[in-house]
C-alpha cells in the first residue's frame, strides 16, 4: 500500500452524522473485487440523479470542491457493513485522508490496512474544520503523520493520536501481508529449528 507520512489537500465536508457504507459505496457499485474504478462509485446514491446525471446539491459535485483529497466528517463515518470497497472509492477517487469525530470500527481498521488515514478529532476542532471546508473557498490541510499532526487555515493546529504500531506501518506503507513478509528471515529460522526438534511434525 502507499506510505503516508505528510498529505496536504483541499478539504471536502461530509456534514452529517453516522455517514454508512452504504452510502458511500451503493450496492450497484460492489460487482467487483477489484480496487480500481470505484471512485466514481463514490456516494453514488448521493451523487447521481435517477437518471445517472451528476446531482448538482451534492457536494462532491460542487466545482470549488474539484480535486478534493481529504474529507472532513462528523460521528460514526463508515459505520454500517463491512464492505472493504468503501474504503478503496476513497482512494480509487483521490482521497489520502479523512478527519472525523469517530469512525464505525470495521471502517477504521479497513483503513488502516488499504494505507487511507483515519484521524480522530474532538467535535470542537470537527466544527472548525467544517467551517472552513463549507466556506468552499479552496481551505486546505496539511496532516503531517510524522508530527501527528493537522494544520489547517489561519495557523490551525491540532495535535492526534494514534496507535503506534498501526502508525509506523502507515509510515512505512506496510499492509498485513508485507509486514508479515518483512520477517521472512526469522520466519524461516523459526520453522527450521522446530523441524528439528520436532521432525514429526514434517
Amino acid at each position: 500500500m502507499q506510505a503516508f507520512r505528510r498529505h496536504r489537500g483541499l478539504m471536502l465536508p461530509i456534514n452529517a452524522d453516522n455517514v454508512d457504507t452504504d452510502a458511500i459505496t451503493p450496492q450497484r457499485w460492489l460487482i467487483t473485487v477489484e480496487r480500481k474504478g470505484l471512485g466514481g462509485g463514490l456516494f453514488g446514491s448521493w451523487r447521481y440523479d435517477e437518471n445517472g446525471e451528476d446531482n448538482p446539491d451534492f457536494v462532491l459535485n460542487e466545482p470549488q470542491y474539484a480535486g478534493a483529497s481529504v474529507i472532513v466528517a462528523r460521528a460514526n463515518y463508515g459505520c454500517g457493513s463491512s464492505r472493504e470497497h468503501a474504503v478503496w472509492a476513497h482512494l480509487d477517487y483521490g482521497i489520502r485522508a479523512i478527519v472525523a469525530a469517530s469512525y464505525g470500527p470495521i471502517f477504521y481498521e479497513n483503513c488502516l490496512k488499504n494505507g487511507l488515514l483515519p484521524v480522530v478529532l474532538p467535535d470542537r476542532h470537527i466544527d472548525t474544520l467544517m467551517a472552513h471546508a463549507l466556506a468552499g473557498d479552496g481551505a486546505e490541510v496539511l496532516i503531517d503523520l510524522e508530527l501527528n499532526k493537522v494544520m489547517g487555515p489561519g495557523g490551525l493546529v491540532y495535535d492526534f493520536a494514534m496507535d503506534a504500531g498501526r502508525r509506523q506501518s502507515l509510515l512505512d506503507g506496510l499492509d498485513d501481508i508485507a509486514a508479515t513478509l518483512a520477517q521472512r528471515e526469522d520466519i524461516d529460522n523459526f520453522e527450521a529449528w522446530q523441524r528439528r526438534k520436532s521432525p514429526w511434525l514434517g
